[in-house]
């Protein structure tokens, strides 16, 4: 993975690259941030910089003996850990080896995408993975060994929150004073589910959400996106390079959640019910990810809203036209600071349930008539 392939993040990797040609390399360090904000990417071009054998000051250079297996991702120096769970192929005594073939084929065809996504892929979509203590004990004996090709042994620890807790003990010392030359990269995006013993051992960086030009940029460039549709998808996506990727490839039917979203507050706010079920209806007829969309573009439409009542002119407000601003113009008189709180908490919740395989059908019904309540509380 090449620094250059990588979405926005120049201020990331500008310090992460003058961390090494400074030699001031932390020997645990966590990359936290939100879904899609490149945290996997950054962490393998970091580690494939560090070993490469002749970069420049601003990437590695691709094609060295070491670059080409971490572009494969098979060099022996580089290892990496995951949450996995049983699957109809793998029964019993799973752990990160058995799935290892599986891990490397996703992320060689997109480094972008979350826990669902990877669950999805390995056929575990109802269960929790989870890091388990036979990773731990493979890490154990991974420090037991000297690099083999490189200067740097890498340890990616992907999802560090989902270490099993009677695990992490055994890792505990480790972090703290590993062996010469190895490198320690945790990647999580929940702080607060990481045990704290685990957070004071390693030194955080914090990586923010993808810039929207750099996301509208990286869809151009690498998915030929036609330039509007990249914007708006930009603009939809807020900074998740993961749901960025995805409604670029659905193209605009992926993308277009205003006509779903705007009659379905127009039903909640008149109190249509055979109109609220009928969308509800057809909203559970559709896959998960186009679920999770429709909830994304109304939290957007939301916040936008609230700027919108309140007069507030931001970039985000200025791009709206159209239909969208005609919309806004409407459904802003109905969310001011006396619901808006709540219903915002209510779409962030209803997205993690579906992230979580709750029933859409009763998930969006139970969420239309709390929104129903929330616009007709307006007077």
């Amino acid at each position: 993975m090449l620094f250059q392939d990588i979405a926005g993040q120049e201020v990331i990797k500008n310090k992460l690259i003058n961390n090494i040609r400074n030699k001031r390399v932390s020997h645990a360090q966590m990359f936290l941030g939100a879904e899609g904000s490149g945290k996997l990417a950054l962490a393998l071009a970091y580690a494939q910089y560090l070993n490469c054998q002749n970069p420049s000051e601003t990437d590695s250079c691709g094609v060295c003996p070491p670059c080409n297996k971490f572009n494969k991702l098979i060099h022996p120096d580089l290892h990496m850990f995951f949450p996995v769970a049983n699957n109809k192929d793998f029964t019993k005594d799973v752990n990160s080896v058995t799935y290892l073939s599986h891990w490397r084929n996703f992320v060689l065809e997109s480094p972008y995408f979350g826990l669902p996504d990877w669950y999805s892929h390995i056929g575990i979509e109802n269960k929790q993975g989870v890091i388990k203590a036979d990773d731990c004990n493979e890490i154990i004996r991974l420090m037991g060994l000297k690099p083999y090709e490189s200067q740097y042994k890498i340890v990616i620890i992907w999802m560090v929150e989902k270490i099993f807790h009677s695990a992490a003990p055994k890792l505990l010392k480790i972090f703290e004073e590993p062996p010469d030359k190895t490198l320690f990269i945790l990647i999580a995006e929940n702080q607060e589910q990481i045990l704290k013993t685990i957070l004071s051992r390693a030194q955080i960086l914090k990586i923010p959400s993808v810039k929207e030009v750099d996301v509208a940029d990286f869809l151009k460039q690498k998915f030929n996106t036609e330039s509007q549709l990249a914007k708006k998808i930009a603009f939809l996506s807020a900074g998740n390079m993961s749901e960025a990727i995805r409604l670029s490839k659905e193209g605009l039917e992926g993308v277009d959640a205003l006509e779903t979203f705007r009659n379905w507050m127009l039903d909640c706010h008149s109190f249509k019910v055979n109109g609220i079920l009928k969308t509800v209806e057809n909203i559970s007829k559709e896959g998960r990810e186009k679920q999770k969309s429709l909830i994304a573009y109304g939290i957007k439409m939301l916040r936008l809203s609230m700027l919108f009542s309140m007069q507030i002119k931001t970039d985000s407000l200025v791009r709206i036209e159209g239909d969208e601003k005609i919309f806004l113009e409407k459904f802003s008189k109905f969310i001011n600071t006396s619901n808006i709180n709540e219903a915002s908490a209510l779409f962030q919740e209803a997205y993690t349930h579906i992230e979580r395989n709750a029933n859409p059908k009763i998930l969006f019904t139970d969420l239309s008539f709390k929104m129903t309540r929330l616009l007709r509380s307006v007077k």
